[in-house]
């Protein structure tokens, strides 16, 4: 068997990129979170994401207990799996569940920044730290009766560059994940109009408009410029863009998707 594995600090996107990554890489199955996954469907085992607490959290996802590890097991045989990504938080636990289910040693080692851009990994975890959501590889139908009064949503289905469906993810938020902090989207409109208005240039600001969904943060601004107008508009415009891109990073730590100024008149 070809074995490989994919680690990243928690709340980086892996499970969001793992379906994709397998597939692009040849890639049978999936060991994420203590779930067996085989062509975008769960074959076995239990998700770490129905524990209560971390510690059981942890256990469930480097099988520890002995029936998981033996179901689990038992479906790569029965299944005749020849190539795993084993998912983790560090080499550390890839390897560990390697050796729990007899995979050892691992053939090709991946970090989360080797498949994801720096903005993509900042934003996982500015969605994560705000808004609790945890994504699973596997189908919606096939975690909803375990998630009963729980949070829970369809996430996204993952196609191939010729439009082939690869699997979906579902989108849980877990009763152990307690730690949050909210952020209104009010927040974000009233900071861009502080810093657009520290901008010499910028008479008045018509519009702010922020948009935010899942993994795509979109910033739509409507200014008036001042008069007269002897100054290079189109650099003092991207000027502008870079600087409320270098803010959200530094006070949000993510960076919008796109940053769109209209410029509507002249004052």
């Amino acid at each position: 068997m070809i074995v490989h594995a994919l680690s990243g600090a928690s709340g980086t996107g892996k499970s969001t990129s793992a379906i994709q990554f397998a597939y692009e890489n040849q890639i049978e199955a999936i060991i994420d979170d203590g779930l067996l996954i085989l062509n975008g469907e769960k074959i076995a085992g239990t998700s770490a994401k129905f524990e209560k607490n971390t510690i059981t959290a942890v256990r469930r996802a480097i099988f520890q207990d002995e029936d998981h590890r033996q179901q689990v097991l038992n479906a790569i045989k029965e299944f005749k799996v020849k190539s795993v990504l084993i998912i983790g938080t560090s080499d550390k636990m890839t390897n560990k569940i390697a050796k729990r289910l007899k995979l050892e040693p691992i053939d090709h080692i991946h970090q989360i920044e080797d498949i994801r851009s720096e903005r993509e990994i900042h934003m996982a975890k500015f969605i994560r730290n705000t808004q609790g959501k945890h994504v699973m590889p596997i189908p919606y139908r096939q975690v909803e009766q375990n998630f009963f009064k729980r949070f829970i949503q369809r996430g996204f289905a993952i196609f191939s560059k010729n439009r082939e469906k690869l699997g979906e993810t579902t989108i849980v938020q877990p009763d152990f994940h307690q730690q949050m902090i909210y952020i209104s989207k009010n927040v974000y409109v009233e900071f861009v109009k502080y810093i657009i208005g520290q901008y010499r240039v910028i008479a008045k600001i018509d519009a702010v408009h922020f948009v935010m969904k899942d993994y795509s943060q979109n910033l739509y601004i409507t200014i008036y410029i001042t008069s007269p107008v002897n100054y290079d508009v189109m650099e003092k415009m991207r000027g502008l863009q870079q600087v409320i891109l270098e803010q959200f990073i530094r006070q949000f730590e993510f960076e919008p998707s796109m940053i769109k100024i209209n410029v509507k008149g002249i004052i």
